[in-house]
């Protein structure tokens, strides 16, 4: 198992997410109060933690808010729509792969 594999396994605490992507903390708490796909996990006593993929998701949002310029509404939808996309092309993807194999 190398470092990219235990990279996987990481977990951030608020403070060091809102570090990793440059935010406040309380940006953070807010966006996961709009964004669903902003899901972290919850340790027993209640402190959130943030996994690569959380972050991943909330690189896109300060992107699509900072950078794009868009409101929150318009950063969902285009979220969303994403997601929607990936998933049609693995769809698509699986279709090609049975086509090949009844061709």
């Amino acid at each position: 198992m190398g470092m990219d594999d235990l990279q996987e396994f990481k977990r951030y605490k608020i403070g060091q997410a809102a570090k990793e992507i440059g935010v406040k903390t309380y940006v953070l708490r807010f966006w996961e109060g709009e964004f669903d796909e902003i899901d972290p996990i919850r340790t027993e006593s209640g402190q959130r933690l943030y996994t690569e993929e959380h972050l991943e998701i909330i690189r896109e949002i300060k992107y699509l808010l900072y950078d794009e310029g868009l409101t929150i509404e318009g950063a969902k939808k285009k979220l969303h729509g994403r997601e929607h996309r990936g998933i049609l092309r693995e769809v698509y993807t699986e279709l090609l792969k049975i086509k090949k194999i009844l061709a």
